[in-house]
């Protein structure tokens, strides 16, 4: 017998992402179950907005991986978002010894702003504060297809104060800068582009407990996905901005219809009388399509928590960014 359309919608629904959709109600939101764990939430028929920001990617390497962890960890250190921190960074991932250019454990950073100029002061400062500083580092460009090269490695190599020594290493233009445990390797140029920012989800949850459980879920799952760090401390945001300020002359503050403890004293409020905690998941990546493909794994993935109510995105009408990540579109709902 063969299966309706809508029957055979919702089977290539399940069998693409686990979600099956069960209604939707009138203003267009989907009602969808997990098909694993049977958790059945309200994902939210709106869209992620997200705007360009210059990036450059680095790769670390150390003499081991925890030393390279530890000068990626300290390069990407305040640098949740330009809101308030002097940059957005993070960690992409881990890079095995036999796919790095020296052939050490490695790690793989990015660090976005919203102006060139000020990205390069940040790739050097972060470079030489933090990565030079770290016993046995070198830091090479990670950017295939950049739009400019950077001198951030002949700033940095003005610290050797004329000892320092240019060199190629592996087809690459490196600076040889003497430090007290031997020699920092850097590349000479990094190169830099525009990326994609804002990629955004927000889980609601019952309770605290549950909503950081699928926050952490859906990190695990979305830090899968090449090419995407997220800024926020462990990846998870829990003090969302709206643009602006009813009260102060503030670029942001807080996502007021979001929080829980003002669901009683507003007529703006977005959550129902179930929802008690509500995380964000900020994405930043070297596409488009990786970061709408990071959206959707970190939804999937926290579709699949008890106590999980409903997931949307943050966006202002289109007015912030070019980018839009339909949910229903990442999600393939119909």
């Amino acid at each position: 017998m063969r299966m309706s359309t809508r029957e055979s919608e919702s089977k290539a629904t399940e069998s693409e992402n686990g979600l099956e959709v069960v209604d939707r109600e009138e203003n267009g939101d989907y009602i969808v179950k997990h098909q694993q764990t049977g958790n059945t939430l309200t994902i939210v028929n709106t869209f992620a907005e997200m705007f360009p920001m210059w990036l450059g990617r680095i790769l670390i390497t150390a003499e081991t991986r925890g030393w390279a962890l530890t000068a990626a960890r300290a390069a990407t250190g305040f640098a949740a978002s330009v809101i308030m921190s002097p940059a957005e960074a993070g960690i992409e991932k881990e890079v095995l010894p036999e796919e790095t250019v020296d052939g050490r454990p490695g790690v793989l950073i990015q660090i976005y702003h919203l102006r060139g100029h000020n990205l390069k002061t940040q790739m050097i400062t972060r470079i030489g504060q933090c990565v030079m500083t770290c016993p046995t580092t070198s830091a090479f460009n990670a950017l295939e297809s950049p739009v400019k090269r950077l001198k951030v490695g002949r700033s940095l190599s003005l610290f050797g104060d004329g000892f320092q020594r240019r060199d190629i290493f592996e087809n690459r233009t490196i600076w040889r800068i003497p430090v007290m445990d031997g020699e920092f390797v850097i590349e000479d140029r990094f190169g830099v582009k525009r990326g994609v920012a804002g990629g955004n989800l927000l889980i609601l949850a019952k309770d605290a407990g549950s909503g950081l459980r699928a926050a952490d879920a859906a990190i695990k799952a979305a830090e899968q996905v090449d090419g995407v760090i997220f800024p926020f401390p462990g990846g998870i945001c829990r003090s969302g901005s709206k643009v602006g300020s009813l009260k102060y002359k503030l670029t942001a503050s807080t996502n007021h219809p979001f929080c829980p403890t003002l669901r009683e004293r507003i007529s703006d409020s977005e959550l129902s009388s179930n929802v008690n905690s509500v995380h964000e998941i900020v994405a930043n990546g070297l596409t488009l399509e990786a970061v709408k493909s990071a959206m959707a794994e970190g939804i999937k993935a926290a579709s699949s928590m008890k106590g999980v109510v409903k997931i949307t995105a943050a966006n202002y009408g289109g007015k912030l960014g070019p980018y839009k990540a339909v949910l229903k579109e990442i999600l393939n709902l119909s």
